[in-house]
């Protein structure tokens, strides 16, 4: 099973200080929208998310179809497909992606430890 490019989204309080932060850390900015309260950011292969008041806690994000640096696989396994084997594997899913629809879809489940998972596919 091929969950995508993997990232952290971190809920952050206040964007430009976390910005600020990341950057001494050796991030750069990657994509986002400051006005829409989010950054991507990257190191290397390290993807991380910043979001000011989208979701009150950390998120593990993987985006099937796509690489690290958001460029579209040929290859990868539909976040459908992804669900179906989830459940075969008894795991409980907190959001579903319509079985009936094809392109843009996401899922979501908690771990063991109360961590939020997003599988997240934009194509």
């Amino acid at each position: 099973m091929k969950l995508g490019a993997f990232s952290i989204s971190l809920a952050v309080k206040d964007l430009s200080i976390s910005k600020e932060f990341y950057e001494k850390l050796g991030f750069t900015v990657f994509a986002g929208d400051p006005t829409m309260n989010y950054l991507i950011m990257k190191n290397g292969n390290a993807v991380l998310g910043l979001f000011q008041g989208m979701f009150p806690n950390n998120i593990l994000t993987f985006n099937p179809g796509w690489d690290e640096n958001a460029t579209a696989l040929t290859s990868f396994d539909d976040v459908r497909k992804i669900q179906a084997h989830l459940k075969s594997n008894n795991l409980r899913l907190d959001q579903e992606a319509d079985i009936k629809t094809s392109g843009p879809a996401s899922i979501m489940l908690t771990d063991p430890d109360g961590n939020q998972i997003l599988i997240d596919q934009h194509l």
